[in-house]
């Protein structure tokens, strides 16, 4: 497709289009990605102009179609998000933008990452949609041509699709596009299990004949005689639909019968109904096949009539009734608030403003939520189809099917959900773990003083209710905890011989990366954590680590052979930093940390410089470092302080008092350690220490070289 065949496309549902704009976009992104192929062999901007093209069909403006032509350019070619500004604007480039960060995301993961990912998606829908669909319009090409790819990729992207996309499809109203993405990945990941679908299809309508032909025929006759001008459009469901459903009811094809679906479009409301009462009239209704999403629309602005009637042969017809208006929504979802019909932006009363939808679609996942509950949360949303229930007050209150009165309480108010102890469905007590279904009244009866069960997670169904359950739940049972783990915690250090300070807990909640020291007596109490991994946080190395040692001769790596080497006084690199080698005639090499201010002395003497690094493995403790350190004056406080030095396999060359004050003591000490590691553990260790007012990494700056250096060999 050339960039006239785009433009014609366009211009056939948006006349006022920016052809120009278009065409320079097409261009552009032909240019940039010039020389790339995609698997199959053809050139790689054949994909996005593909993209574009499914776009059209949703006939949306023309920023979102330049973004499909470019959604590509700043992730694989030369092109920067400056120059996608300056060319195209700036809503263009932070919509590319947009698209590049979604492809970058690895939904499919197995891994908590992917709760977080799942979280950046959705953040970045609520920013502007278009960039979703620009995806899920990428997702849907990329599906359409996966026989190019290898085999495992196209295994890990059918599954992804089919995860995530297709139902997110179908979440925003999308339901072509959902089918669609269902089927292209049913065909990758059960090749058989569709074949057979389809081969018991065709034996089908062999046997039967063509009955959609005969049921159209029917149902048009019968609307004649009603008076109801209406537009009938009949089909087979897609394979995976009909598999879904034979998983579903645990049946065999022959015995499934609502293999068929037909829409009414009529031309007003009005129709809709008299259009059922006419075939309810003709053909017998399945009870409880029956939603009136038109008096009751979904939140993405799905209107329509859905009923099973039984058709010929006692066959299971499924029936869906609504307005040609309506009906644009139904196949663009959310996307219809961007639709264009003559050049204008299409006014349609159904179409949902997509801020407010991602709104209602994420205002029940509260922010302090972790990442792992987040995506619980957005599946069970997504996956999920809609029942209405009413309140005492006859406020309506949607809610996913199989969802029961706690849903249902929390969905009204958090504190009605946390102090309910029962409830009446159609006024008649009913348990709390009731299904609920269309049309029922409910009333939640609440109590002071209760609070949320843990039974009620098993219960629940819905993410707000599952998020605020388990919030008071750990609210509740905090203060035992915390108790508990505070007895855990001193049994533990006290094994090695340690008191459990605030300091001590403060500590190891750093380490741990937990918000307090509350915290971690919290989560040892209810076994998110152990003892041993609180002492490990605070004190991981209380005897040497073993293995053969490295010798000091041969400590580091870059020297000519049998040429040693002094440690710089003023940085006293240490094995694991970056280092750098300064040679002096007649004299061993002085190595400097990489980041040593007396560096900046030999800026111009580069040929002076030499590439070394340390020797990777168990050094000695025999490499000193200065800390410059300010504890309490009190008895007994620089014993205590040696003595947890020593604990950690560190040895005191030195003490130097710096100041001496009524209530502190300012010193240096002189340790000698194995590595940057082994320093990081003694400045830990002391950090915890209640005595201890501060402590840093001494370095003295004013040492001259290459007299008075530190040899390595001592």
């Amino acid at each position: 497709m050339n960039a006239d065949d785009l433009v014609d496309l366009v211009r056939v549902y948006n006349p006022k289009t920016n052809t120009d704009l278009i065409r320079r976009a097409y261009e552009f992104g032909a240019a940039m990605h010039d020389g790339q192929l995609r698997h199959s062999g053809e050139p790689y901007f054949t994909h996005p102009v593909a993209v574009a093209a499914i776009l059209t069909e949703q006939r949306l403006d023309d920023a979102t179609l330049i973004t499909a032509l470019l959604h590509d350019t700043i992730e694989d070619t030369k092109a920067s998000y400056g120059t996608v500004a300056e060319n195209f604007g700036e809503e263009v480039a932070r919509l590319v933008d947009g698209v590049t960060k979604l492809t970058n995301l690895q939904l499919s993961s197995a891994e908590t990452k992917q709760a977080e990912n799942f979280r950046k998606l959705f953040m970045a829908m609520s920013k502007d949609l278009r960039v979703i669909l620009v995806k899920l319009a990428d997702r849907l090409h990329n599906m359409r041509t996966i026989k190019s790819m290898r085999a495992e990729k196209q295994v890990q992207k059918a599954r992804e699709t089919m995860d995530i996309y297709a139902p997110l499809a179908g979440r925003m109203g999308m339901q072509w596009m959902r089918e669609e993405l269902e089927d292209l990945s049913f065909k990758v990941l059960n090749p058989e299990g569709r074949s057979s679908i389809m081969r018991r299809f065709l034996k089908l309508q062999q046997d039967s004949g063509d009955v959609i032909q005969r049921i159209t025929k029917d149902m048009i006759k019968e609307l004649d005689k009603a008076g109801i001008d209406a537009e009938i459009r009949g089909r087979a469901k897609k394979p995976y639909s009909i598999w879904r459903k034979m998983q579903e009811k645990d049946q065999s094809f022959s015995r499934l019968s609502d293999i068929y679906g037909f829409r009414l479009l009529t031309n007003c409301e009005e129709d809709c109904y008299r259009a059922l009462g006419t075939i309810h009239q003709r053909w017998r209704a399945v009870p409880g096949r029956f939603k009136d999403y038109i008096s009751q629309p979904k939140s993405n602005g799905y209107r329509s009539i859905h009923t099973t009637v039984l058709g010929r042969d006692g066959k299971r017809v499924e029936v869906q009734i609504r307005t040609m208006k309506m009906h644009e929504v139904a196949e663009s979802g959310v996307a219809a608030h961007w639709s264009y019909r003559d050049g204008q932006r299409e006014e349609n009363s159904f179409a949902v403003d997509p801020a407010q939808w991602i709104s209602q679609l994420t205002e029940q996942f509260g922010e302090d939520e972790d990442h792992e509950g987040f995506l619980e949360a957005v599946k069970l949303e997504m996956y999920s189809d809609q029942v209405f229930c009413f309140s005492p007050k006859g406020d309506v209150i949607k809610l996913p099917r199989g969802a029961t009165p706690i849903d249902f309480a929390y969905a009204i108010h958090t504190r009605i959900g946390a102090a309910c102890v029962g409830a009446k469905v159609d006024h008649m007590r009913v348990p709390l773990w009731t299904r609920l279904k269309n049309g029922q009244s409910v009333e939640i009866i609440i109590a002071e003083g209760q609070q949320p069960q843990a039974t009620w997670l098993d219960i629940a169904t819905t993410g707000k209710a599952k998020s605020a359950i388990r919030r008071a739940l750990r609210e509740q049972d905090r203060d035992r905890f915390i108790k508990l783990g505070r007895e855990l915690a001193r049994s533990a250090f006290g094994n090695v011989r340690k008191r459990v300070t605030e300091k001590v807990l403060d500590t190891a909640a750093r380490t741990l990366r937990i918000p307090s020291g509350d915290e971690v007596l919290a989560r040892l109490g209810s076994s998110e954590l152990t003892g041993r991994e609180v002492v490990q946080a605070v004190y991981p190395e209380l005897t040497p680590p073993e293995g053969e040692k490295i010798e000091r001769s041969r400590a580091v790596i870059g020297l000519k052979p049998g040429q040693g080497f002094d440690r710089a006084p003023c940085c006293q690199p240490l094995p694991g930093e970056r280092i750098v080698g300064i040679t002096f005639r007649g004299k061993s090499p002085v190595v400097h940390a990489i980041d040593c201010a007396r560096m900046a002395e030999y800026e111009d003497q580069t040929e002076r410089w030499i590439d070394l690094r340390w020797h990777e493995g168990s050094h000695p403790a025999v490499y000193t470092a200065t800390l410059d350190v300010t504890i309490g004056n009190d008895s007994g406080v620089l014993g205590r302080i040696c003595t947890s030095i020593g604990e950690t396999g560190a040895n005191i060359s030195d003490l130097i008092f710096l100041d001496r004050k009524p209530d502190f003591y300012r010193l240096l000490i002189y340790v000698e350690l194995r590595d940057a590691a082994h320093l990081h553990t003694v400045t830990r260790v002391l950090e915890a220490e209640n005595e201890v007012a501060t402590i840093e990494r001494y370095r003295d700056t004013s040492t001259s070289e290459p007299d008075g250096t530190q040899s390595g060999n001592t």
